[in-house]
C-alpha cells in the first residue's frame, strides 16, 4: 500500500481518493490543540479574531495533543471538548483531525457531510518530535504546553480512520 503525500493547505481535492486504512505523511504547518483550547480556539473563530491573531484554519490540520519538551503524541479524540467541536472546526477550514481512538457513528457523519477526515496518529513521541521542524505558540500561551501550538512538519505519519462515511473501528 503506497503512502499518499499531504501538503498543507490541504484541498477537497485532495481528500476525495484517500479510503480509511490509507497510510499517509502530512507536511506543512499544522495546528496543535487539545480539550483546553480548543474551545478558546473557536470562541476565537466565531468572533472573527484568528487572522488577527496570525492564524489561517483553511485547508488546516489539527492534531490533538500537547506540546512539551518530552515530545509530541496523540490524545484522545473521543474527548467531549474536542470530538464535539470537529464539526464547527470543519466548518472553519480544518480539513484533517489528527489523534487517536474510535470517533462515534455521529462523527463519522459529520466528518463525512464536512469532507473532512480523521487520521489516527500511532503514540510515537519521540519519532513526531524528530519530524517536528519548528515550533512556536500560536495562541493561548497562558495555557502552557496545552497552548495552541503551530508547528513546521515534514512527512508525519498517519492512518486515514474515517473517510467519505467509511471507518477502520
Amino acid at each position: 500500500m503506497n503512502t499518499k503525500q499531504l501538503t498543507t493547505p490541504i484541498s477537497f481535492a485532495d481528500l476525495e481518493n484517500l479510503k480509511a486504512g490509507d497510510p499517509v505523511e502530512i507536511s506543512g504547518t499544522i495546528y496543535v490543540g487539545r480539550d483546553a483550547v480548543i474551545p478558546q480556539v473557536l470562541q476565537a473563530v466565531r468572533e472573527g479574531r484568528l487572522k488577527e491573531m496570525g492564524i489561517d484554519l483553511e485547508g488546516g490540520v489539527i492534531f490533538h495533543s500537547a506540546v512539551s519538551k518530552a515530545g509530541l503524541g496523540p490524545t484522545s479524540s473521543n474527548k467531549v471538548e474536542i470530538e464535539g467541536n470537529m464539526a464547527e472546526l470543519s466548518d472553519a477550514g480544518i480539513r484533517l483531525h489528527l489523534g487517536k481512538g474510535a470517533l462515534s457513528d455521529k462523527t463519522v457523519q459529520i466528518l463525512k457531510e464536512k469532507r473532512s477526515i480523521f487520521v489516527v496518529i500511532p503514540p510515537i513521541s519521540a519519532y513526531l518530535t524528530k519530524k517536528t521542524l519548528k515550533r512556536e505558540v500560536a495562541a493561548f500561551e497562558k495555557e502552557g504546553m496545552e497552548a495552541f501550538w503551530r508547528l513546521e512538519v515534514d512527512r508525519y505519519p498517519g492512518i486515514v480512520a474515517i473517510a467519505h462515511g467509511e471507518t477502520i473501528f
